[in-house]
């Protein structure tokens, strides 16, 4: 997609946050004794392209978070999942052709669904990765009989293992070098001699334009060129709403500069999540920046605030702004200096 659609203000909720809020939840029950069971794909042939990461998660009292494949298979994954809870297993999955297509998938298939317990610590991180929205991986030996959780922007945080620190070892290596690639994977890796199964959750921005204009525009277009989700909204309620809703994936760009709209600044900040940024000229900066001091913000706290937002790149039209700004949300995402690469020293790449 290389133009930008302008959906509708109200934001459409994100499959993966909740099932990351119904990870948590569950983790504090597990705690107390109720086990979590996942169900994902080891397997598959057909279908047609199929996003990866496909993850069902459920309790033994039959509730149920996730999709795999738009539903098409939860004859028999939900009852795998409850199942799941108990100890591993694996069954199979067939899906005709009429009722394959009419879930929105593109054709008939099947696959080898693998369900296995997860316990309440590594299930409590990976809620808590997936509902934030930084990287988070899933690793389980193929036979669902050991789990390894990674999160964190480079997959840092650790939560339990797949029963050898070797294998733990080769696998964190093999998830981290796939989350250089950008993108959510499904794939079977061989790990010290062990094979593991690993579901790697890479999220997309969410880019929020407030406020009118061709910068809007262009900006909305460039996010749907990298492939990144984008809406705009013109009302100081909508942009609260949307920005309390924020997780560290997301990003605003205010471009209206009304004083009321410092509001959903102070929202921002306090929040704690996300990128943040405002247009305006050096003198429209400054004013906002009293206007947020007076209103109880620190120093610090505004300096969080990108704005003017943008590298320097010397953007002339709203499309070259447009760059200068995701050129700005790619380096700040990844911890980058947005240095020429001839002038870095480090890996060039992720």
């Amino acid at each position: 997609m290389t133009t930008a659609t302008v959906p509708p203000s109200a934001p459409s909720s994100d499959p993966r946050r909740e099932l990351g809020a119904a990870l948590r939840r569950w983790a504090g029950d597990s705690a107390a004794g109720v086990p979590i069971g996942v169900v994902r794909v080891l397997e598959r042939h057909g279908f047609g392209t199929v996003e990866p990461g496909q993850l069902l998660a459920g309790t033994a009292s039959g509730s149920t978070a996730g999709l795999l494949y738009l539903g098409a298979l939860d004859a028999t994954a939900v009852p795998l999942a409850v199942a799941a809870t108990t100890g591993p297993q694996t069954r199979d999955a067939h899906v005709a052709e009429a009722p394959a297509v009419a879930a929105g998938l593109a054709c008939s298939g099947g696959a080898t669904l693998l369900g296995h317990p997860l316990p309440a610590a590594e299930a409590a991180a990976l809620g808590e990765a997936l509902e934030r929205g930084v990287p988070a991986a899933l690793l389980s030996t193929a036979d669902g009989a050991a789990v390894l959780v990674l999160a964190g922007p480079e997959l840092e945080q650790v939560h339990g293992s797949l029963g050898d620190a070797d294998v733990d070892t080769a696998a964190a290596h093999a998830a981290r070098q796939s989350l250089c690639r950008g993108a959510t994977a499904t794939e079977r890796i061989t790990a010290a001699g062990t094979d593991v199964l690993l579901d790697l959750w890479v999220p997309v921005p969410s880019v929020l334009v407030v406020g009118s204009g061709s910068i809007g525009d262009a900006l909305l277009a460039q996010a749907a060129l990298l492939g990144w989700s984008g809406r705009r909204v013109t009302e100081l309620d909508e942009a609260r709403a949307a920005v309390a809703d924020f997780s560290d994936t997301d990003v605003v760009v205010l471009l209206d500069h009304a004083p009321s709209f410092d509001a959903m600044l102070i929202d921002g900040v306090r929040r704690g999540r996300g990128f943040i940024g405002a247009l305006g000229s050096r003198r429209t900066q400054a004013a906002r920046r009293e206007r947020l001091l007076g209103a109880g913000l620190t120093a610090d706290e505004i300096d969080s605030i990108h704005g003017p937002v943008g590298l320097d790149l010397g953007a002339r039209t709203p499309a070259e702004t447009a760059v200068s700004i995701v050129a700005q949300v790619i380096a700040a995402r990844s911890g980058r200096s947005a240095s020429a690469l001839v002038d870095a020293e480090g890996r060039i790449g992720g």
